[in-house]
């Protein structure tokens, strides 16, 4: 009988998870969908008090003998329930997380979006005045998956969602930039916490779910400020949550250089 999915890919949403999908399916221990992002676990078309999990296991190749299957969707650790019905489902479970600097993901989310004409509004409104469009949305509503630039910066309780569901030792936190300017090492840990077999040396990847070229107007220091001053107190937490270096990242520089200047 073909084993459950094991390995999830939760986040974040343009930290480098199409890449990572790309080194897994590569790897002779593990078993890849068809597909990079499966939805299973925050779709809300589904009855989840009886979800049907062959559904999800049938995505799979019905012959994958001893291998581990891995899904990678990165709305999961963002996605209110979708960790605890990951728990429901296999509690024995590994999740991979990547986190990217929130400013520079609001910007590539914001991109993305702009570019599949689901928003309008230019990045500087949006991350400001456009964020009106979330009050009163449910949180299980369709526009948290688009407007949502700086929502799902805010990683501190992402990251305890996870340790609520799941003991740290099966949580794997990493930052977009070391898979992205260190993919050996990065692949090291990868495949110590999974338990498999070392990764084959591979050149760098640098996977991009489809092309697009952003508007000639691009955030400004004014942007960064605004990004750092709301995220700041939060990047700070989660980089003692989980041990990451964050010092790199713009909103930790410009947090800190604002503070310089201000005295703090």
């Amino acid at each position: 009988m073909p084993g459950k999915v094991s390995i999830f890919g939760c986040g974040v949403q343009k930290g480098g998870t199409t890449s990572l999908f790309a080194y897994l399916r590569e790897h002779p221990d593990l078993c890849a969908p068809g597909q990079k992002e499966l939805h299973f676990f925050d779709d809300e078309s589904r009855d989840w008090s009886a979800p049907g999990y062959p559904a999800l296991e049938a995505l799979f190749p019905a012959s994958d003998g001893a291998r581990q299957r891995f899904d990678i969707t990165p709305i999961y650790g963002f996605w209110p329930p979708a960790i605890a019905r990951i728990h429901a489902y296999n509690p024995q479970a590994r999740l991979i997380y990547l986190f990217r600097d929130p400013f520079e993901r609001a910007w590539s989310h914001w991109c993305m979006e702009y570019a599949r004409g689901f928003e309008t509004l230019p990045f500087s409104e949006a991350i400001r005045a456009g964020r009106a469009r979330l009050a009163g949305v449910p949180p299980l509503a369709r526009a948290q998956r688009i407007y949502t630039y700086l929502e799902r910066g805010f990683y501190t309780g992402q990251v305890r969602r996870a340790l609520r569901y799941f003991p740290s030792e099966q949580l794997l936190f990493l930052r977009s930039q070391d898979l992205l300017h260190d993919h050996a090492r990065a692949l090291c840990k990868i495949a110590d916490f999974l338990g498999i077999s070392p990764f084959a040396a591979t050149a760098p990847k640098r996977e991009q779910p489809f092309e697009f070229i952003p508007p000639a107007a691009q955030p400004d220091a004014a942007d960064l400020d605004y990004i750092a001053g709301l995220l700041g107190d939060d990047v700070r937490a989660f980089s003692q949550l989980t041990g990451l270096d964050v010092t790199g990242w713009p909103v930790t520089r410009r947090r800190f250089a604002s503070g310089a200047a201000a005295g703090v």
